[in-house]
């Protein structure tokens, strides 16, 4: 995986989450036939034709008003073809039918995260985190941190970054913003062990640098006096992200 692809879990990829469907059926072991359109919407969506997607998911609320599932599928497809008024029409309507849904809450938090309506969309992701069998529940904790930091609530960034962590150990860019709130607030030693692990992802090969990163690990060498390492991680960032905001301000330090 690109490293760029950690910081991307708030957009495109959250498709994909939205496309978490329930096995429900009606007696007997069929499926009944909203579930059955509300399937098929997801594959064209899937697939990318958001035509068919949003024909299929039309049947499905059609056949059963009712169905969260499909309000959530049909806003996603407004969300694909950058008609927001219409996708936050359906995301609130899926996040009002199905309110303790957390995949929902987190789908509708994405969609007010990238329009920057951020105090918003920390509140749809913190309902996100609600629920305790929700697969993606560290990557919802990951989310709504990064929110919380647009926010400049660091406080409460860090105790959802800590909670993704406590969730699943190995959630990168938790590891990342911590170490960087850390070092902001002068803790050397904490910032440096949260570093260490993500650079064991790295080592390991699990994830991959990406600007952040590599301005954080430039930052914590020029804390640790080691001139050799900052000039290292200075180099990537330059030759993988030299139009990044990172790049920029690691030129201006350097002045």
């Amino acid at each position: 995986m690109r490293g760029i692809k950690l910081v991307l879990a708030l957009t495109m990829a959250l498709v994909v989450v939205g496309c978490e469907t329930k096995n429900s059926s009606v007696p007997g072991g069929k499926v009944s036939k909203h579930e059955a359109y509300s399937r098929l919407g997801f594959e064209y969506l899937q697939s990318g034709d958001t035509a068919n997607a949003k024909s299929s998911f039309l049947r499905s609320i059609e056949s059963d008003s009712g169905y969260a599932e499909a309000h959530n599928g049909i806003a996603l497809a407004f969300q694909l073809e950058g008609d927001d008024q219409l996708a936050e029409q359906y995301f609130r309507k899926a996040t009002a039918l199905a309110p303790s849904s957390a995949m929902m809450h987190n789908n509708f938090g994405a969609f007010l995260f990238s329009k920057q309506r951020y105090q918003e969309a920390c509140n749809e992701l913190a309902r996100a985190t609600e629920d305790p069998f929700y697969s993606r529940r560290a990557q919802a904790f990951e989310n709504l941190g990064r929110c919380y930091r647009l926010l400049q609530r660091d406080d409460a960034a860090k105790h959802a970054f800590k909670r993704s962590l406590q969730v699943s150990a190995n959630r990168p860019v938790a590891l990342v913003e911590l170490s960087e709130i850390s070092l902001q607030e002068n803790n050397l030693l904490e910032s440096e062990k949260y570093f260490d692990r993500f650079l064991t992802m790295v080592e390991d090969r699990r994830v991959e640098h990406y600007a952040k990163s590599l301005w954080l690990g430039i930052r914590l060498a020029r804390e640790e006096g080691n001139a050799t390492r900052a000039a290292t991680y200075a180099l990537i960032l330059k030759n993988l992200y030299p139009e990044s905001e990172e790049y920029r301000e690691y030129k201006e330090s350097a002045r």
